[in-house]
């Protein structure tokens, strides 16, 4: 594995073969996928940036979710990327859509975890209410309300180590950077899904708050041909909370468009 870093913007690439390329969402970084990257092995380049904002990588000036698609479209392309699998997390799943939609000869195919068009209007406003409450009083605050509230009892309860690696994902962010991932999440327009002409998987928990299978079936009617997996005992951090089921069904969607 090495890390790059492109236009300030750090990114882990490893492996070889077909590009994926994998989206973190608000409170993440690349980790959130490191049990995926590890089923896969080497059978695929994996390439997994820290958004402008999150993790290592500083956030200049204002962003949005246009922003960030552009970052990770530059950094593809950088790295030579002309053709690539794309999988999402939260609103890193807003990113893929995006980019499906205004670069679809880049997009092989989606992988979307915990998946949403656009907060609705009341999500909106607890974004930035949460932005004022980072830069005022850091992630301590955040974090635990996180954990409490997006991930399932069952995790809490028996599988610590990911609850745990939530926690800690969210307590390493840079306030200021979260403040402007939140503002960009505020701010975000849903991407016309119908456009969308590449296989997608999307995947949510029965417990996910954020991404509700009702909702995800809503969605997935939008997009054509869009398969639904649903994961029992599960909140919105799928990837972690149940890595070898996540894993699982991104290895068989991969393989089916091989």
């Amino acid at each position: 594995m090495s890390t790059q870093v492109i236009e300030r913007m750090a990114v882990e690439v490893d492996g070889q073969g077909d590009a994926v390329i994998f989206v973190h969402g608000l409170g993440g970084n690349s980790n959130v996928f490191t049990p995926q990257v590890m089923a896969l092995g080497s059978r695929y380049r994996t390439v997994r940036p820290d958004l402008p904002g999150s993790g290592r990588s500083p956030a200049s000036g204002a962003l949005s979710i246009g922003s960030l698609a552009d970052a990770v479209v530059r950094a593809a392309r950088v790295l030579g990327i002309e053709r690539a699998y794309f999988v999402g997390h939260s609103m890193g799943t807003i990113v893929c859509q995006h980019i499906a939609v205004n670069e679809p000869r880049l997009v092989r195919a989606m992988a979307l975890f915990g998946p949403l068009l656009a907060p609705p209007d009341p999500a909106r406003q607890a974004m930035r209410e949460r932005a004022v409450k980072a830069r005022a009083e850091g992630m301590a605050g955040i974090a635990e309300a996180i954990l409490q509230g997006a991930t399932s009892g069952d995790t809490r309860a028996n599988n610590p180590v990911a609850a745990a690696l939530v926690r800690e994902l969210l307590m390493r962010q840079d306030a200021e950077g979260y403040a402007k991932s939140c503002d960009a999440l505020a701010g975000a327009e849903a991407a016309d899904v119908r456009r969308i002409a590449c296989p997608v998987l999307l995947v949510t928990g029965d417990e996910d708050g954020v991404a509700s299978p009702s909702n995800v079936r809503a969605m997935a009617e939008q997009i054509n041909g869009a398969r639904v997996v649903i994961l029992n005992r599960c909140g919105h951090w799928a990837t972690l909370e149940r890595a070898a089921e996540c894993s699982a069904a991104l290895k068989e969607f991969l393989a089916g468009r091989a």
